[in-house]
């Protein structure tokens, strides 16, 4: 029987920002796997070490000292090439700030990652099938960001993080700008999206939000305090 390979592991992680000032400890022996499937949410107070690890799930970083996992690799025998098409192929983001570009439409925004992997338009209608999903009619499609409510532009986010099928999602913060009544459709689709096999990994700073999670870790001054 093959063993299942976590998506990400880190093993007793640290990060260590040198500053003239002295050493930044952002994280401290942080050690954990998420496994294929899985949704964790990861809370934490303001400055705990949230968006370190967040910056290194998502390859825009690597440990100081320690071991991290992609798929069974190690981060430290990757290339930036490596880590780079890694990002592009296997990571969706889905951020606070939805970061769409603003002069371009709903559908060329999720078209946008498919374009940069294969080097030309999309001609399988993968996008609008993507927008559909979440919820986005064919006018709010040629629609740009400004045209869009915030639930809305949401949504296309996520479309858009699913344009090239990753085996992960990271999100950060996804219903930060919205009410409660948006939030609640917008972790609903995550737990749909959750729920067909994708892994979700979330920072949220609301308890109900990581409530739709399967397991929430807690991190306060850069070290695993509750899991």
């Amino acid at each position: 029987m093959t063993e299942t390979v976590p998506v990400v592991e880190l093993r007793d992680v640290y990060k260590i920002y040198r500053m003239p000032a002295g050493d930044v400890h952002a994280l401290n022996g942080v050690t954990f796997a998420v496994m294929p499937g899985e949704f964790v949410a990861i809370m934490g107070p303001s400055g705990s070490g949230k968006s370190t690890l967040m910056n290194m799930i998502g390859c825009l970083d690597v440990p100081t000292e320690g071991e991290m996992y992609i798929d069974g690799k190690n981060v430290k025998e990757m290339t930036d090439d490596e880590l780079t098409i890694h990002r592009r192929d296997h990571i969706g983001f889905i951020f606070q700030k939805v970061n769409l570009i603003s002069l371009l439409t709903a559908y060329e925004n999720v078209e946008y990652p498919m374009i940069l992997k294969y080097g030309k338009r999309d001609d399988t209608g993968r996008p609008k099938e993507l927008l559909a999903s979440v919820g986005i009619d064919e006018q709010k499609m040629t629609h740009t960001p400004f045209e869009l409510s915030g639930g809305q532009q949401q949504r296309v986010a996520i479309a858009r993080a699913l344009a090239n099928d990753p085996a992960l999602l990271l999100c950060d913060e996804p219903t930060g700008n919205l009410d409660s009544k948006m939030s609640e459709q917008i972790m609903m689709l995550l737990r749909e999206l959750n729920s067909r096999g994708r892994t979700i990994i979330m920072v949220t700073h609301d308890p109900h939000t990581a409530t739709y999670a399967d397991r929430t870790i807690v991190i306060r001054d850069g070290e695993i305090v509750d899991e």
